[in-house]
């Protein structure tokens, strides 16, 4: 389907600079436009791009000034990077969905799957599951007994779900992510470690999404809980009795250690790691490879172990790396104090 710039500017709100009736049938970067494509311009970096990109359409802030007139016809936007999340989201929802059990799936007698839903070959349902409707289960997904699945999600391949999970609507499991396996709970005696079993469940409220080969640990009693809107990058560790609080995101490789409750609209970056039973206050950004010991009240931007303002992490690594230089004057400052004193 083709649309054009004034269609467009329609549907997000945005002014066209050029002709109206450009017409697109394809999404590129503006690094690689071509001819019948729309793309955005959202990072001051890349705005030399504009005044030669093959795109048809270009997607821009509203309040960016160029330097000289540009190929592309202009959607002017306040904000051009959700504009085309916008666009992107419309289109992702115009695919049309599988549906139809396929008849190497396994379903168990006692499941009930609801309507318009697809089951993959080699997909597996258990015992007293409940899928709702419009949902899709990929190939080889696992989703074991008593499991509760709402509408319009999307398992896809490998995912393995445990028993007793409980997923709410609008949720997507990438490919290899395992919920609800046991969490890491061993009691050491005089002869190795007694397994602590692990009881409880994983309950993940909706439009939540998780990356492929991500781990969410059930619960040694209760529910490790991932509240709605949570968006988690692929391969997190999510420990037994943790709570993520509503639209936190996390980069890939966080781990979270046991306990550790987040609150709400919280941001980590690559390779954080949280000790267990701390609690992390609403609206906390921790950088990259942030190591957390303790708890925070949440509401600040931090970095480092232990984490601290960006400011002072940064004046730290400034010292850190002149340290070989710093122990060197102090041993040259020790050895000629030694020649002033007194000998005793």
């Amino acid at each position: 389907m083709e649309f054009t710039a004034e269609q467009i500017a329609g549907v997000i709100g945005g002014k066209v600079e050029g002709d109206a009736n450009a017409s697109v049938f394809t999404f590129a970067k503006i690094e690689e436009g071509k001819k019948g494509a729309i793309s955005f311009l959202s990072n001051p970096k890349y705005t030399h791009y504009i005044y030669d990109t093959e795109s048809s359409i270009v997607i821009i802030n509203e309040d960016v000034e160029l330097e000289k007139p540009a190929k592309a016809t202009l959607i002017r936007v306040k904000n051009a990077y959700e504009s085309i999340a916008q666009l992107l989201q419309i289109y992702e929802a115009s695919k049309p969905k599988k549906t139809g059990i396929a008849s190497q799936a396994y379903i168990a007698e006692t499941a009930k799957i609801g309507k318009d839903c697809y089951v993959g070959p080699f997909a597996c349902i258990g015992e007293g599951s409940v899928i709702g409707d419009g949902c899709q289960i990929y190939p080889h997904a696992v989703i074991g007994d008593n499991v509760h699945i709402g509408n319009n999600c999307i398992i896809y391949p490998n995912t393995t779900i445990y028993q007793g999970v409980k997923i709410g609507n609008n949720v997507t499991l990438h490919a290899g992510s395992v919920i609800g396996a046991d969490g890491f709970g061993f009691a050491p005696n005089a002869d190795g470690y007694d397994k602590i079993p692990q009881i409880g469940i994983v309950t993940i409220e909706d439009n939540v999404e998780i990356g492929a080969n991500t781990c969410v640990d059930r619960s040694t009693m209760g529910t490790t809980l991932i509240k709605k809107g949570v968006k988690l990058d692929n391969l997190v560790q999510v420990a037994h009795n943790v709570e993520i609080g509503e639209n936190t995101v996390m980069s890939a490789q966080v781990g979270i250690a046991g306990s550790t409750k987040v609150g709400s609209w919280c941001m980590f970056g690559g390779q954080v790691g949280l000790a267990g039973h701390i609690t992390i206050g609403d609206k906390t950004f921790l950088g990259a490879q942030s190591g957390v010991p303790g708890s925070l009240k949440g509401g600040e931007e931090l970095i480092g172990t232990p984490p601290m303002s960006p400011r002072s992490y940064f004046k730290s690594q400034a010292i850190f790396r002149r340290l070989p230089e710093m122990y060197k004057d102090l041993q040259n400052i020790k050895k000629d104090l030694q020649k002033i004193m007194p000998q005793e």
